[in-house]
């Protein structure tokens, strides 16, 4: 399911791309317009594949099958690797376009920082900049979506040859009730988090991008940084919780080999070293810095409570994907 929701979003950002790519042909190579035609083409395949086959354990062909799911994995983290550089090389020609006069922008053009690039022809039709803008919001979707299928084949290819021990495993079938108690108060909670969150962002965004006094974007900082120190605190006192009830359990460990569950301690604890690198780098730069104002005091806070929440969610998470099932 989450699978399809991003690939959707993925066929999507290749529809504004192609329309923004057509809208140039003239002053583009054939090959900015294909890409996004072959990639749409290759989503549609591979989340069908998946949506087919992802539960299978392979018994035949094994060596064919283990080379053709490392090729399309290798074709995920491609596709992802050039979509990440894509959405950044757009930010900062962005950033560097608004801070300079237009006349030194289009000398580094002719210098050859951006040369041949979609920049250098005219999107002066407003069709133009919605599919300009459409697909540069929708990148991080597509980004999603390769690493949520370089993980699916990842396990596939795990799987490939693997025999599964049936009289280990009991399958448990989970009873989901909306309107119990705790369920419902856990989505009510959520929900309300996520909008507040939403709220506080576009806020943020709006304050800082189109004010000019200095006061106003210090107040949005402000409101930012204590949204997110209370949402961490509560992460972080939550997980702790959790990690303390897992104490009572009756439940035994679950130690056998198991690919998905090694895959997800391994995408947990590398997702995490980006956050905590972010972080460490933060705290530098802010002891480093001066003068020490409230913004500065908040923003030490937000990076030590982002890693300490980081910490208790992995281990919370850890520990309950290595409980046996009720």
């Amino acid at each position: 399911g989450g699978l399809i929701l991003f690939a959707i979003f993925s066929l999507v950002m290749d529809v504004f791309k192609i329309g923004y790519y057509s809208s140039f042909y003239s002053c583009l190579s054939a090959i900015k317009i294909i890409y996004p035609i072959v990639q749409a083409i290759f989503v549609v395949v591979q989340t069908y594949f998946l949506w087919v086959s992802a539960k299978d354990c392979i018994h035949v062909h094994l060596n064919v099958t283990r080379c053709g799911l490392m090729l399309t994995l290798t074709t995920n983290l491609a596709v992802w690797m050039s979509a990440v550089t894509d959405e950044s090389v757009h930010k900062a020609h962005s950033k560097l376009k608004k801070n300079m006069t237009e006349e030194i922008f289009k000398w580094l053009l002719k210098v050859g920082m951006r040369s041949s690039s979609v920049e250098e022809c005219n999107c002066n039709s407003q069709i133009c900049q919605i599919f300009k803008n459409g697909y540069f919001w929708l990148y991080p979707f597509n980004i999603e979506y390769s690493l949520f299928a370089s993980a699916m084949v990842y396990v596939m290819w795990k799987n490939v040859g693997r025999f599964i021990d049936h009289h280990s495993h009991h399958i448990q079938r989970l009873k989901f009730r909306l309107f119990r108690r705790t369920f419902f108060v856990g989505i009510m909670l959520g929900l309300i988090i996520l909008v507040s969150g939403l709220g506080v962002l576009i806020l943020y965004e709006v304050q800082v991008n189109s004010s000019t006094e200095s006061s106003k974007k210090s107040q949005a900082l402000t409101m930012y940084y204590i949204f997110n120190i209370v949402c961490l605190s509560l992460m972080s006192l939550v997980c702790i919780g959790g990690s303390v009830i897992y104490r009572f359990d009756k439940r035994d460990m679950d130690r056998h080999k198991n690919p998905t569950r090694t895959l997800d301690v391994a995408l947990l604890m590398g997702a995490a070293l980006g956050q905590y690198a972010i972080s460490y780098y933060s705290i530098v730069a802010i002891v480093a810095s001066t003068p020490r104002d409230t913004i500065s005091a908040l923003n030490l806070t937000y990076a030590l409570l982002m890693i300490a929440q980081h910490t208790f969610q992995n281990i919370f998470i850890i520990e309950g994907l290595h409980r046996q099932p009720p």
